[in-house]
């Protein structure tokens, strides 16, 4: 039996002060099998891209008085299943689906090698694609209306629990033959370090498998038996903290594939090297950690959690900007280092240098550009006393529209944009189009988001529709028509790559030397001085599963075995047009 951490022996290697000789080997490339199975999941990502993008324009026109939806009838009839629909299939179906499908790539094409067991991914494909099935129907018919929080004691089909619960297993099936390939290569590769860009995946997948245990034993024993009829009440209150304990790591799981590109795929793309692999792989470790641990940052307002349990997660919550500066460090500095050697000179002057003209490359930077914001407003979410002020406000889908729906979206957008030629044999459709979607993406969001924000400090409130309020604000309006700009202007966006990526697939196949390459970055620093303990899974962990233990378990145990089923939720379409 084959462990992924069976102990690793360093070779004997020619060193020369500090430098190893790099051994150029056949290049690895996948089968057409093995585009076309990465390819199902990009297909789906996309696709729900565009359906549930569809319905967030709708949302922001209606802000400023222009109410889509009595034409929407019979297929949508409520703003809140409209709502429903842009957040389950944006925040989690895309998200999941395009992630999955980038770490197959990534696992494959980083350890250069197949699958160890394809079947147990096809499995867990099938398996994620039942599940959303499942959950869409219901959605769509109006008895699922329950946004993407779905927080009890609103009440959804019992098929939208079960399918959620098939697309989690599924992705932890995927999960599966990704260790299980990560053992195997190592097996055939004693002693030596692992691929960053497949490592860095599969440490994404270890957490996200942690992270959806709570939301797995949310659904699994209480809301799926309460939906069937078994158990008549709820526990809101637990149901928010099994569902934080998934929700806010949930944002790392859409942040780390796109931090595998910016650390290992975007520094080649811009001719470069990455500037440290030791710090790439110490800052997916610290993810690893410190991601799940924050959840009660999200219930401070909860009156059934302790104070000293808010401020234990509040202080872990800002450890987490701790990975997140390294990654600005290095991400940054292996820019800098490309572009310097291209001519790039003075303290910022070495921007300019950067190949702007390439969409992917100018997505993934402005991408960056915004999560900088991004960040900086988590604080902001982190921090006690001012989470009180924006606490359910605009404020909070503004902060998550930079993070989910910029720094993910903007840089998976930017990575289709050589994946899609790549899986299909083909050549980008208008990079020239691609690049127009890129900026009208950037200047959207900044309209869009920028507005949410200064709603939520003037009190807005989140998921209601502000347009037909009755208490608006005059001092609001502007900011109103604002949201609805940024929203116009990223529906326009949206469309553009809807249509870049249909016309790159349906156009004609070329030359091999034509198509796009997986654009693999070597570090400066050659990965086989790394030092051992960044490669190797147990201790992290380790480091994971206690701090968990500490930060939730008597929490949990206080919770449960003072349970109170008090919550019969709603046998009704909650949410009528």
């Amino acid at each position: 039996m084959t462990t992924i951490d069976e102990p690793i022996e360093t070779p004997d290697v020619e060193t020369t002060d500090l430098t190893i000789e790099r051994v150029e080997k056949p290049e690895f490339d996948l089968s057409p099998q093995e585009k076309r199975f990465v390819g199902w999941h990009i297909t789906v990502a996309i696709t729900a891209l565009m359906i549930g993008s569809m319905m967030g324009p709708i949302q922001s026109f209606q802000f400023s008085g222009l109410d889509l939806y009595p034409y929407l009838e019979p297929v949508i009839k409520s703003y809140y299943q409209g709502l429903t629909l842009h957040g389950v299939l944006n925040a989690l179906v895309y998200t999941t689906f395009f992630i999955v499908g980038f770490a197959n790539l990534t696992t494959m094409k980083g350890l250069g090698r197949s699958l160890s067991h394809p079947v147990i991914n096809k499995v867990g494909f099938w398996t994620m694609l039942t599940g959303l099935i499942m959950t869409g129907i219901p959605i769509l018919t109006n008895s699922a209306t329950v946004l993407y929080t779905f927080y009890p004691p609103l009440k959804a089909s019992w098929a939208f629990y079960l399918g959620l619960t098939l697309v989690v297993v599924g992705s932890w099936i995927e999960g599966l033959g990704f260790y299980l390939t990560l053992a195997a290569w190592r097996k055939d590769h004693r002693g030596v370090r692992s691929p960053f860009i497949a490592l860095g995946g599969i440490i994404n997948m270890a957490m996200w498998q942690i992270a959806t245990l709570g939301i797995a034993v949310e659904i699994l024993t209480m809301l799926l038996p309460w939906s069937l009829g078994l158990i008549d009440n709820t526990d809101p209150e637990l149901a928010r903290t099994y569902f934080w304990f998934t929700g806010h790591p949930l944002v790392y799981f859409w942040l780390l594939p796109a931090y595998v590109s910016w650390y290992g795929m975007l520094p080649k793309q811009v001719g470069g090297k990455l500037f440290s692999d030791s710090l790439a792989r110490l800052a997916f470790w610290l993810f690893l950690i410190v991601s799940v641990p924050v959840g009660f940052h999200h219930q401070f307002t909860d009156p059934g959690v302790p104070q000293t349990w808010k401020f234990i997660h509040a202080a872990l919550t800002y450890s987490v900007f701790f990975p997140s500066m390294i990654t600005l460090f290095t991400v940054v500095a292996s820019l800098e280092f490309a572009a310097r050697r291209q001519g790039g000179k003075g303290l910022v002057g070495w921007i300019r240098t950067l190949p702007w003209g390439d969409p992917s490359v100018a997505a993934q930077l402005l991408a960056g550009i915004l999560f900088m914001f991004g960040g900086i407003g988590g604080l902001t979410n982190a921090s006690y006393s001012l989470n009180l002020v924006i606490h359910n406000t605009a404020w909070v889908p503004g902060h998550f529209h930079l993070t989910v729906a910029t720094a993910a979206t903007l840089s998976f957008m930017g990575i289709s944009y050589w994946m899609v030629p790549y899986l299909a044999g083909k050549q980008l459709w208008s990079p020239k189009m691609a690049l127009v979607q890129v900026w009208t993406w950037f200047v959207g969001m900044i309209i869009f988001s920028n507005a949410m924000h200064v709603l939520g400090l003037l009190g807005a409130p989140r998921r209601t529709p502000l347009g037909s309020a009755p208490y608006v604000p005059e001092e609001w309006n502007g900011h109103l028509l604002r949201v609805s700009i940024g929203g116009g202007i990223l529906l326009i966006s949206v469309l553009i790559y809807g249509w870049v990526m249909l016309r790159t697939a349906l156009g004609p196949k070329v030359e091999a030397h034509l198509v796009p390459t997986v654009p693999i970055a070597e570090s400066i620093r050659h990965p086989q001085l790394t030092p051992v303990w960044l490669d190797r899974f147990k201790p992290w962990l380790i480091a994971a599963g206690l701090l968990l233990v500490v930060a939730y378990g008597p929490q949990f145990i206080d919770q449960i075995f003072n349970m109170n089923l008090n919550a019969p939720g709603t046998d009704f379409v909650p949410w009528p047009s």
